[in-house]
């Protein structure tokens, strides 16, 4: 039998997971919207929530005392919620919108000419009425927050509207992708205190590092139909000196999480959730093989592991933090 999303499958597209559940769940009608929002490849809006998260986290956990109950030093279940639900919406906002302003590269690219828009399953009217429906989500997400926290997210807008045009223009689009998915690093403090503050700038900061770091890898996929249409990217900037650039780059980030971390006074056990992050990130660099792309495509996947690994040690820190009064 062959899988839902075989090769000869209608509404086959190239880059898309066989046997999702969305091919299994949604009516056909349904799948190249989809495809449009990347819901069939969740990694994106997981790396996305991971510096909500994260934010949320420090924030709920800064300036500890031991007399603190439990509940006050972990991050409101609703507001991860929120974040969670946020995420989803405006990545698949995202990606609808880079699909739209993309379509004419991604057609002459091996790996996307199959999307939707290129391949003709949806027009690009409905493909703007299903960014719209999308980005109403998030605005419903935004408003449950306070007043400094809604303009701020709102700001994020204008990163998010750049960032499809970059890679025409830079060698860096990488960067400005950090700073459009770093945001929820921003968001999280802000939504716990109303303003910013060191901790906040220096997560944000070390978000964007590991940003870069990670989708350089991704763009490995892509280097050689994207240096036949002119499309930049760091890949091709950094070239056969990627390990090195990573090791700045993955290294810089953990020091900027380090800083955070104490700038906040964090727990001092969620630095051991930084610490095997790390170790995830040397790992990466090691073994990576910049020519091969189904290894770039895993080793950027496993970032959701980097994610886990920080929030799981500012999460363990909250609860050293309220349980060693007990012991």
């Amino acid at each position: 039998m062959e899988p839902i999303q075989s090769k000869a499958a209608q509404g086959r597209v190239a880059d898309a997971p066989s046997g999702h559940w969305a091919y299994r769940a949604l009516p056909r009608w349904l799948w190249p919207y989809a495809q449009l929002a990347r819901w069939d490849r969740p990694i994106g809006w997981q790396l996305l929530l991971w510096p909500c998260w994260w934010s949320a986290a420090l924030a709920a956990s800064a300036y500890p005392r031991p007399t603190d109950p439990l509940l006050t030093l972990l991050p409101a279940p609703w507001y991860l919620l929120l974040f969670l639900i946020g995420a989803i919406a405006m990545r698949g906002a995202g990606c609808t919108y880079n699909d739209i302003v993309d379509e004419d590269i991604d057609n002459q690219v091996e790996r996307t000419r199959s999307r939707p828009l290129p391949a003709g399953k949806v027009t690009r009217k409905q493909a703007w009425v299903f960014l719209v429906i999308q980005a109403l989500v998030g605005l419903a997400v935004l408003v449950q927050f306070n007043s400094f926290a809604i303009p701020l997210g709102i700001a994020s807008l204008a990163v998010i509207a750049i960032y499809p045009f970059m890679k025409r223009f830079t060698n860096w689009p990488q960067f400005v992708l950090g700073l459009a998915f770093s945001w929820g690093a921003l968001m999280g403090w802000a939504v716990e205190f109303g303003d910013l503050d060191g901790p906040a700038i220096m997560l944000y900061i070390g978000s964007i590092l590991w940003v870069i770091g990670y989708d350089t890898i991704y763009a490995h996929q892509d280097k050689e139909d994207d240096a036949i249409v002119g499309v930049r990217s760091t890949a091709r900037l950094f070239g056969d000196n990627t390990k090195i650039w990573l090791v700045g780059l993955y290294g810089g980030a953990l020091i900027c999480f380090a800083i955070a971390f104490a700038s906040a006074q964090a727990p001092v056990p969620a630095l051991a959730g930084l610490i095997a992050a790390g170790a995830h990130m040397a790992r990466q660099i090691a073994v990576l093989d910049i020519d091969n792309p189904d290894q770039c495509l895993r080793l950027f996947r496993s970032n959701n592991q980097v994610g886990w690994l920080i929030f799981l040690g500012l999460i363990g820190g909250s609860l050293w933090v309220a349980l060693k009064p007990l012991v």
